[in-house]
């Protein structure tokens, strides 16, 4: 089976939470007031956490818990960039990289360094760019926000206290991921903007590292002939999709979480494999109540997603929940899962764990 992608889909429980902040309130008589961010759909107003903070979350997390070697930065002047080597470093082969650079143009008969007619090496184009395998949104609040002012000091010194103030709320937040298992650990090696995602260099010590081309059946060269990938080993592969999943159990990142310690971790989990790119999860949840500020659990939602999606599904549906989340909105779940064989309910680490166990028989 081709194209086969995790979908996943998640909440999280805030109580007094200020996890991502937009810079200086404007709209505060004080100098040092800090307003978290808000988005408004129609007259609501929703909080959320970008989505580049929630991957600079996984990758901390990565790091700490699965001792990910982070691929280290360099910066120019006006740019950053990562060294691009996802043979070493995992997070640039499921997070992506842009490089844009020149390097020695090597004859590959010799294994030399082409020279010029001064005797100095030529140079060429090095830039190599990737696409991200996992691709995620934002963390949204679910329900409609007031957030609270919160006046504080600074007053450890003599003289007068230094006043700040700061934005904080108490709401749930969903968000949504997808991880292509076609592309984790595979690399194009065709020079075609946007598409390169490996040098001569490491092509070559990819495949002498025990890697294998494929055939890219969805881009060929002017012949008709696909293209050709380079696939490092499906264990490398396996393991980093299962450690990007695993990792969600100990989430952990945010702003303000000196005063404001929030537990980032999933409360709620869906995943399954799908065999398109489309994401169905997104809506089993909504705003609800009489003036809306309450969080929905929307099960024939969910029901009608796994119906319309039967054909795309592989495997099973996994759904996980902590104990004491949402009780009443989730009590007839046992029940409700009766009319769908696919699915398996249990706890958060669950649902992460038998994902992963199941992911053994679909890693490409």
């Amino acid at each position: 089976m081709n194209n086969l992608k995790t979908q996943g889909f998640v909440l999280l429980d805030t109580d007094v939470a200020a996890l991502n902040n937009s810079g200086k309130d404007a709209q505060s008589a004080y100098d040092n007031a800090v307003a978290t961010k808000k988005i408004t759909k129609g007259r609501s107003t929703h909080v959320y956490v970008s989505g580049q903070a929630w991957r600079y979350w996984w990758r901390q997390t990565l790091q700490k818990d699965h001792n990910w070697a982070m691929s280290p930065v360099e910066r120019t002047k006006d740019v950053a960039f990562t060294e691009a080597n996802p043979l070493k470093y995992a997070d640039d082969d499921v997070f992506g990289y842009m490089r844009a650079t020149k390097d020695v143009d090597v004859d590959p008969a010799t294994d030399q360094p082409k020279l010029d007619k001064k005797g100095k090496p030529q140079m060429v184009d090095a830039t190599v760019t990737r696409v991200s395998p996992l691709k995620n949104s934002a963390l949204i609040s679910v329900s409609s926000v007031q957030t609270a002012h919160s006046w504080s000091v600074m007053a450890r010194m003599d003289g007068n206290p230094v006043p700040y103030v700061k934005e904080e709320y108490g709401t749930v937040l969903k968000g949504m991921f997808s991880i292509d298992l076609q592309q984790v650990g595979t690399f194009a090696t065709y020079n075609r903007t946007g598409y390169k995602n490996l040098t001569a260099g490491l092509q070559a010590q990819a495949l002498k590292d025990g890697g294998e081309l494929v055939p890219d059946e969805g881009m060929r060269n002017p012949k008709g002939e696909p293209q050709q990938l380079v696939r490092v080993a499906r264990e490398t592969r396996l393991h980093r999709v299962q450690d990007t999943l695993r990792a969600l159990k100990t989430l952990t990142g945010g702003a303000m979480q000196t005063n404001n310690y929030t537990d980032v971790t999933p409360k709620f989990i869906v995943l399954a494999t799908l065999q398109s790119g489309n994401h169905p999860f997104g809506h089993i949840v909504r705003n609800g109540g009489l003036f809306g500020g309450e969080v929905v659990f929307d099960k024939e939602a969910l029901a009608e997603a796994l119906r319309d999606y039967a054909d795309q599904l592989t495997g099973t549906v996994y759904i996980g929940r902590r104990r004491g989340f949402m009780e009443e909105e989730f009590a007839d779940m046992g029940e409700w899962a009766k009319d769908f064989p696919n699915v398996k309910l249990g706890s958060v680490v669950e649902a992460i764990e038998g994902y992963c166990k199941e992911l053994e028989q679909w890693m490409p």
